[in-house]
């Protein structure tokens, strides 16, 4: 299928959230921004209200395609979920024991093997969301603006955590990646469609790596989150998903 030029500019605007987020300073604040807890909010309240309920209803494509049983049907699609979460946190859990990036001299720092992995893990991730991104891009308008709302605001929440981790070294390298990576995953998205069962199985892994990514941002304590942006942003995003 060509691509939507409507899909090529989100695209472009979530490749610019990578590239530029980090010149919001302000959200650089302990306790931490209200701008992001509200964010995250926002990206559960997709995951859980729409984007998990869109997977119910894919289990007819695999009864269809892949002659499952109902109950299969759903284990199936719910596990890909949960793999989505354990996949990402072990990546986290990875990331935490090699500890922060140390940048202890004013010459430039190398980026370890550690760092490549972190943000390799997270290209997979960006790209993934573009080539979803292609797959929206072909429904109503609607899903399309909820979905580029609800992804919009969860880079800036990512970009924001991974330039935390890795300082000077996400600004020279890691930026460029995941622009690169989100841009290539709508083109590729666009060139080669999959099957719907084959997509009801991405959604369900982008779902899990949401929910996992949103909440590992806002649960630490060092992190010192803010309930009610969070509480508050997520009920909105709600009340917005219900009337539509």
């Amino acid at each position: 299928m060509s691509l939507p030029l409507i899909a090529l500019i989100i695209a472009a605007g979530f490749a610019a959230i990578h590239l530029f987020a980090g010149r919001l300073r302000f959200l650089e604040t302990t306790p931490r921004s209200a701008y992001l807890s509200a964010a995250g909010g926002i990206a559960v309240a997709y995951v859980f209200l729409h984007l998990l309920p869109e997977l119910f209803e894919h289990r007819a494509t695999f009864v269809e395609h892949l002659r499952l049983a109902e109950d299969n049907a759903e284990t199936l699609l719910f596990s890909l979920a949960l793999t989505g979460l354990v996949i990402f946190y072990g990546v986290e859990r990875a990331i935490l024991a090699h500890g922060p990036e140390r940048i202890e001299t004013i010459e430039e720092p190398e980026p370890s093997a550690m760092f490549w992995f972190h943000i390799a893990a997270f290209g997979i991730y960006n790209f993934l969301i573009g080539y979803l991104l292609s797959e929206r891009a072909e429904e109503a308008s609607r899903e399309l603006v909820l979905y580029a709302i609800a992804m919009g605001v969860h880079f800036v929440t990512n970009d924001h955590g991974l330039r935390m981790h890795h300082q000077c070294l996400y600004d020279r390298y890691a930026r460029w990646v995941l622009a690169a990576a989100v841009l290539a995953g709508t083109v590729v998205g666009a060139i080669l469609p999959v099957g719907p069962e084959a997509l009801a199985m991405l959604f369900a892994l982008l779902g899990g790596g949401v929910i996992l990514n949103v909440l590992k941002e806002e649960l630490p304590a060092e992190r010192e989150s803010r309930f009610w942006p969070f509480a508050l942003a997520t009920l909105a995003y709600a009340l917005l998903l219900a009337a539509l």
